[in-house]
C-alpha cells in the first residue's frame, strides 16, 4: 500500500489504484499532473470509474476547479461553475489593497462568484456590501458562496454596471473583463473555452469597461471613498490616466507578487 495527502487527509491506495493514478498522470501529461490526479482521486473517494471520467474531462482542458466544484481563494473555499470567472491568486492583490483602506460599505461591480466582495465582508463583519452582475446564473453562485461563508450583510443585484445601483459606498471594487478581443485566441483553452466570455473580454480594446466604471464611480462614492479595479499587466498607464481625468486623488498602480501591474487605485477627493 502507498498513499498521499490531499485536502488535509491521507489517502491509502493499493498498487492497482496507484497504477490508475500513474496512468492518469501520463494521460494528462503536463507539469503538476500528479497533484491534480491525486486531488481528483480524493474527490471521487477512490471510485475508479468516476476518476477515469474526470481525468478524461481534464485531459480535454476542462478546468480543475470545474471538476472539483470549488476554488480556494484568499482565506476561503468558493463554489465555482462554468458560469463564473475562476478566482485567481493574482486577484488577492486587490483584496489586500482594499483591506488597507477604511470602509463600512462596499460595491462590487461584476461580482461573479462573489470571491472579492465576500472575502472583504468576511474580514469586515461590521460592513455591508452589494454585488452586481449581468448574469443571473453568476449571482446564484455568489449567493451560494455567501451562505457557505456565513456572510449575511450582503445584497446581490442584477445590473449592467451601475444601472440598478442606488446610494453611495465607501469602497467600489471590480475585476472587469479586460482582455482585448484580438487577444482571446492566445488564452489557454481552460480559460478561453470554459470560462464565461463576457467575464473575460469587452469585445474591444480591453479598456472600455474601465471607461464606464471610472467615469461613473464618483457619483456612487462617498467623499474620500476609494475605487480599486483589477487591471491587465500593461494597462496601468491608461487606467491611471482615466482616474486623473475624473479628478481622483492618490492615484497609483499596485503590482502583484510577480511584479506586474494588477490594481488601479484612486480616491475620490473630499469636498
Amino acid at each position: 500500500m502507498s498513499g498521499f495527502f490531499a485536502d488535509g487527509k491521507f489517502w491509502d491506495v493499493s498498487a492497482a489504484d496507484d497504477g490508475l493514478i500513474k496512468a492518469a498522470v501520463d494521460q494528462l501529461g503536463f507539469a503538476g499532473a500528479l497533484g491534480e490526479a491525486q486531488r481528483l482521486w480524493a474527490h471521487v473517494g477512490g471510485d475508479g470509474a468516476a476518476f477515469a471520467a474526470l481525468v478524461a474531462r481534464r485531459a480535454a482542458h476542462e478546468p480543475l476547479s470545474h471538476l472539483l466544484g470549488y476554488r480556494d481563494f484568499y482565506k476561503h473555499r468558493f463554489y465555482v461553475t462554468c458560469d463564473v470567472l475562476d478566482p485567481r491568486p493574482d486577484t488577492e492583490t486587490l483584496i489586500e489593497a482594499a483591506l488597507a483602506v477604511p470602509f463600512q460599505s462596499v460595491l462590487d461591480l461584476g461580482t461573479g462568484s462573489g470571491c472579492i466582495l465576500l472575502s472583504l465582508l468576511a474580514e469586515r463583519r461590521d460592513s455591508v456590501g452589494v454585488g452586481t452582475d449581468m448574469s443571473a446564473a453568476a449571482l446564484t453562485v455568489a449567493q451560494r458562496n455567501a451562505a457557505q461563508l456565513g456572510v449575511s450583510q450582503v445584497q446581490f443585484v442584477t445590473s449592467d454596471w451601475f444601472d440598478a445601483v442606488e446610494g453611495q459606498f465607501d469602497l467600489i471594487v471590480s475585476n472587469p473583463p479586460y482582455i482585448a478581443a484580438d487577444e482571446m485566441t492566445d488564452l489557454q483553452p481552460e480559460v478561453r473555452d470554459h470560462e464565461p466570455r463576457m467575464a473575460l473580454t469587452d469585445e474591444a480594446d480591453g479598456l472600455s469597461c474601465y471607461r464606464t466604471i471610472i467615469a461613473k464611480a464618483p457619483d456612487y462614492l462617498t467623499d474620500g471613498g476609494h475605487l480599486l479595479v483589477e487591471i491587465g499587466p500593461t494597462q496601468g498607464p491608461a487606467v491611471s490616466a482615466m482616474f486623473a481625468a475624473q479628478g481622483f486623488a492618490k492615484i497609483r498602480v499596485i503590482d502583484d507578487l510577480d511584479g506586474r501591474n494588477r490594481v488601479g487605485f484612486g480616491q475620490k477627493s473630499s469636498r
